[in-house]
């Protein structure tokens, strides 16, 4: 009898180690805002449960210092199993020999449904054949009001940009010096600039690796973002460095209401409605026709869902479940929501749209997006030595804000700079 209860204990123990040789462990890395944080977690811990075999390992943050952080660990081949994206980075994460950091998920077809995404989302996310990210959302650049502060001011939110450059004035008189209609980061100038260029001339910012825009043109664009500091519509680059916040989502000023306006990706709206102090209300703003005669602007998968080429094999099938579980499967597509934007998956779009579980105000934005932006987006626009925070961007528009640079100077630097990432 002994001997009996010792072999079946014996394979017992020999299962048990089976089954832990069998488990398979994944890590997952993204950034965003809370209510993102949130979501993905109860996500992750519903795949989890419905695949005991798997656990997975997150690591998630702000997005501020996330790139450079990421640009490290990819250089290092230190970088999670699987990964949130941004689109440029499936053209800035090389190896040293030109092949990517990404798995081709192509490989993984039988897992992750591609049917249920259009195949021109696919195609952004698609580099010499290999698609090395599923897009997850498509995004743009969009206006949000704080309501409240304008109403304080004794003002509708702008509908125009005559509109906005007359309620700077009004804002500094009513409410205070603290206060400004807008308010905007370097590579937020950037954007808004080549918004406001490409509604005035019709033209992509950058086509196949060549700038559009003259010299001329470019001192134009300054000049406007010089505008709307010189008309108090925006704080300076002094002001809010002062502010010490590491973004605007976290700045007291923007939660309280003395900045009351962003310009952001339509898919940010619940991080940036969720940081405002109870009492105020952020609204979705409208584009400006009175910039010019062409609907500027550019869309872009907004992020994707990647895997590391050098993740074990085993971490790599685990991975494109997990995918696949969040942009596809029922209960991950309720749990996710509209936390990365609008859903490009079919599936998701369908099942969130007809169960109300879209966030109205990201739904709204997006909508106004996708409709309104006619220009294409250069993928070495976000290159980490334009938008960084050591890069050409910040140089120009601190350096303009601080009268480091007059405009002149400001479009030479701006100029040599993109042209030297656009040559490398």
């Amino acid at each position: 009898m002994k001997k009996l209860i010792s072999l079946t204990l014996a394979a017992s123990m020999l299962l048990g180690s089976a089954a832990a040789l069998a488990e398979t462990n994944v890590t997952f890395s993204w950034w965003g805002g809370d209510a993102r944080h949130e979501a993905t977690q109860n996500a992750v811990a519903a795949f989890e449960a419905a695949n005991p075999d798997i656990k997975v390992a997150t690591t998630y943050a702000a997005w501020s210092g996330w790139e450079d952080k990421m640009s490290q660990a990819f250089a290092a081949n230190s970088a999670q199993d699987m990964n949130q994206v941004n689109w440029n980075w499936l053209y800035s994460m090389v190896n040293a020999d030109g092949t990517s950091k990404f798995q081709d998920l192509n490989a993984y077809a039988d897992v992750i449904d591609l049917t249920q995404f259009n195949a021109s989302s696919l195609a952004q996310c698609t580099i010499d054949g290999q698609l090395l990210a599923i897009p997850v959302a498509m995004t743009g650049r969009i206006l949000y009001w704080n309501e409240t502060t304008f109403q304080a001011a004794g003002l509708e939110t702008p509908k125009s940009y005559a509109d906005l450059l007359a309620a700077g004035p009004i804002f500094e008189e009513k409410l205070g010096k603290d206060y400004y209609p807008l308010v905007m980061g370097t590579l937020d100038k950037t954007i808004f600039m080549v918004y406001y260029l490409e509604s005035v001339y019709g033209k992509d910012w950058v086509t196949d690796g060549q700038m559009n825009y003259t010299k001329d043109e470019i001192k134009e664009g300054i000049q406007f973002i010089q505008n709307l500091e010189d008309n108090h519509v925006i704080p300076t680059c002094e002001k809010l460095i002062g502010d010490g916040a590491d973004s605007l989502d976290k700045n007291t000023n923007w939660m309280d209401g003395h900045y009351a306006g962003i310009f952001e990706w339509d898919s940010s709206a619940t991080k940036f409605r969720s940081a405002l102090n109870e009492g105020q209300t952020m609204v979705v703003g409208d584009y400006f026709a009175d910039f010019g005669a062409y609907q500027g602007g550019f869309t872009k998968v907004s992020l994707g869902f990647a895997i590391t080429a050098t993740a074990a094999d085993d971490a790599k099938a685990a991975s494109a479940k997990l995918i696949q579980y969040l942009c596809n499967d029922d209960e991950g597509i309720r749990l996710m929501n509209s936390q990365r934007g609008i859903p490009l998956s079919t599936a998701a779009f369908n099942l969130c749209n007809s169960e109300g579980l879209l966030d109205p105000m990201v739904a709204e934005a997006n909508q106004k997006v996708l409709a309104w932006c006619q220009n294409a987006l250069d993928p070495k626009f976000e290159s980490s030595k334009l938008k960084s925070s050591d890069g050409v961007y910040n140089d120009v528009f601190e350096g303009l804000s601080y009268g480091d640079y007059d405009v002149d100077s400001a479009a030479d630097t701006l100029i040599a700079g993109i042209q030297d990432v656009l040559g490398a």
